[in-house]
This record gives structure tokens, C-alpha cells and sequence, in this order.
């Protein structure tokens, strides 16, 4: 059975269909193609697995597939230049759509070149990742990665649909599954405390991929973010809490080497980090720093960083964050569970302490 909801934009405005099964129901994603190309954007590990399911449903269009490399070190300009290269060698006109089919990377790279191509054309999310299915797939976010620092060119550019097809996940290894329940968590922590205690009692079937529960984890988080999205589309103040832990998430990415660290796995790390920086500042008490912990322990996911790694380089990396605001340091930090605000002006000295 598939549920849907809506992301509420006006003219803009697109449904999530979720539900095992999705990618095969046609009938519900081809409303999203207006004109007649249609190219694939997939990866070399997902491609094997569910493009053909998709190609079966594109009967009638002129549809072609580009299958890149799979994993965040591909997050580049090289690689959206493949995407325009392909969309160039189909005559892809303005009514041309891309069906992103893959996880958060595929999705950011896919929108990223649907925002670009002839100033934009349509683009249908079709996440196969637990983190793409409650977090990268919602909210029209795109963009790749450079050398100095993560998402730091993008475009906002909402997708016509998203169709996160549940049981894709029965392939997605363990590692990744844990990553993306970290988005889950970061929902409850930085906005729900109710939710939070709700995943305190799921965690173990959570952790054991309980079919029922995750179902009711993943419709909540799309829920959740897309009434934050509706709200806030283009991030000028609460959309921004939803980078709980991301700065020094990001951080951790890029001086590690995109692909060492997962991103849930570094967002798991950096709300561990954001919530002892909240303690230090003295906006939050150890009490819910430690329940967070617990939970990210009991989800199996990290929650401390790789040795060796130079807080100044840390630091460095943090100074291109794109929510710093005139020169200074801006981190979503927390007054408890399910209470997050805007900082601005955070000491360095403060931030060095925390990665210590």
C-alpha cells in the first residue's frame, strides 16, 4: 500500500508517494513527465538492481540511463558535466525530465543538473536509500562538492515528485541503513521532543529494520520535513535548524575524504558534538546530551570522530559553512531535546574545546 503526502508550495507544490512496491506503480509517477525525453540518472550499484523496473514504465518516451560511479567522492562537477553531456546527446529540450534513481548523492547530482539544463527542467526524486527517502529527496536542496568544502555549489530546485519505493531498502547494506536513521534522529532532536522519546522505544526494532517500524519512522520524518520545507522553502530561518550537527558533520566529511565517513554517520557525530557545545555555552544540561548518545549507541551509529584529525583544520573547513553570517561562526545548537535555535558569533576557543 503507498502512502502519500504533500509538500505544500503553491504552484510548486509535489507529492512523496511511499510504499513498498513504488517504482512499479508507473501509473503514479509518469503524471510527474510533461514532455517527452526522459533520462535516467542512476549509479553502477543501484542501476543492476531497479532501472529496468523503471525503464519498464517508460514505454512511450524517449528515455535514455547513465549509470555513474557509485559514492560521495563522486559528488563533482565531473560528474553533473556527464549528466548535461547526456542530456545534450538526446536533444533534451526545457520539457525534458531526469529521474534521479538512487540515494542522496544520485539525487543531489541529478537535481543539481535539472536545475542547470536550459535554466532549469524537471526532475522526479526516486530515492533507494533510507537517508534519501526521509532527508535529501524532500526539499528541492542540489548541489555538489568541491575540494574546499561540501554543497557549496547548488541551486534550490524542487523536484515534481518523489517516490520512495520502501523496499528497495531490503538490498541497502547495514552501514547505510544505520546512516540514514541518524537523519531520523536528527528530526526528533532538533524539533520533536514527543517523536524523540516515540524513537527511545523503536530503537531496537529499529535496529533489527522492524518493517513496521520503519514504515512509521520514515512517513514521520517526510511529514516533518516537509511542513519545515513548506514553511521555510529557501532556508532564511527555521529550514537552517535542520542542519543540527551538519556544520561539524560537514566538517568531518570534507577533512576526512568524501567517502570515509558516511553522512549520517558524520551528522551522528556532529549533533553528539553540537549537543556539548550547547553544554559548554551553558544552553543545555548533560542529561539530554547523554540520551542522545544512547540512542545513537543503540542504533549502532558513531558518535565520536576519527583519531587525529587537527581541530584547526576542522575550523577551517567550518569558516566556508553556508549559514555563517557576517564573518563569524553560526552553529544550530539546543536548549534540550527537541529544541534547537540559531547561534551566532560562537567563540573558535569554544569550538576547539568540543573537538579536543
Amino acid at each position: 500500500m503507498t502512502q502519500t503526502l504533500n509538500v505544500a508550495l503553491g504552484a510548486r507544490s509535489y507529492p512523496i508517494h511511499i510504499g513498498n512496491g513504488a517504482l512499479d506503480d508507473a501509473a503514479i509517477w509518469r503524471r510527474a513527465i510533461a514532455g517527452r525525453h526522459v533520462l535516467v540518472v542512476s549509479n553502477t550499484t543501484v542501476a543492476p538492481l531497479y532501472l529496468a523496473r523503471v525503464q519498464a514504465g517508460l514505454e512511450g518516451f524517449e528515455h535514455q540511463s547513465i549509470a555513474l560511479p557509485d559514492g560521495e567522492a563522486y559528488k563533482s562537477l565531473a560528474q553533473a558535466e556527464r549528466i548535461f553531456d547526456a542530456l545534450a546527446a538526446m536533444g533534451a529540450s526545457r520539457d525534458a525530465t531526469i529521474l534521479a534513481l538512487g540515494g542522496g548523492v544520485i539525487g543531489d547530482l541529478a537535481g543539481f543538473a535539472a536545475a542547470c539544463w536550459m535554466r532549469g527542467i524537471d526532475f522526479v526524486q526516486m530515492p533507494t536509500t533510507l537517508l534519501a527517502m526521509v532527508d535529501s529527496s524532500v526539499g528541492g536542496k542540489t548541489a555538489v562538492n568541491l575540494p574546499a568544502g561540501k554543497n557549496l555549489v547548488g541551486a534550490f530546485h524542487q523536484p515534481k515528485a518523489v517516490i520512495a519505493d520502501t523496499g528497495t531498502l531490503a538490498t541497502l547494506p547495514d552501514r547505510e541503513y544505520r546512516a540514514g536513521l541518524a537523519e531520523i534522529v536528527k528530526h526528533s532532536a532538533l524539533g520533536d521532543a514527543e517523536y524523540f522519546a516515540r524513537l527511545e522505544a523503536l530503537a531496537q526494532p529499529l535496529a533489527a529494520r522492524d518493517e513496521a517500524a520503519l514504515a512509521e519512522v520514515i512517513a514521520h520524518s517526510c511529514a516533518f520535513k516537509a511542513g519545515v520545507v513548506a514553511r521555510d522553502e529557501t532556508e532564511r530561518g527555521e529550514r537552517a535548524l535542520l542542519n543540527f550537527g551538519h556544520t561539524f558533520g560537514h566538517a568531518l566529511e570534507a577533512e576526512c575524504g568524501y567517502g570515509t565517513l558516511l553522512h549520517g554517520e558524520a551528522v551522528a557525530i556532529g549533533m553528539g558534538q553540537a549537543a556539548r557545545l550547547s553544554q559548554r555555552l551553558g544552553l543545555a544540561g548533560a542529561a539530554d546530551a547523554e540520551r542522545l548518545q544512547t540512542l545513537l549507541d543503540t542504533l549502532g551509529l558513531p558518535t565520536a570522530p576519527p583519531a587525529g584529525l587537527a581541530a584547526d583544520a576542522l575550523l577551517g573547513h567550518m569558516k566556508l559553512d553556508k549559514k555563517n553570517h557576517g564573518g563569524t561562526l553560526r552553529f544550530i545548537l539546543w536548549r534540550g531535546i527537541g529544541r534547537a535555535e540559531i547561534v551566532d558569533a560562537i567563540d573558535p576557543a569554544d569550538v576547539r574545546a568540543v573537538l579536543g
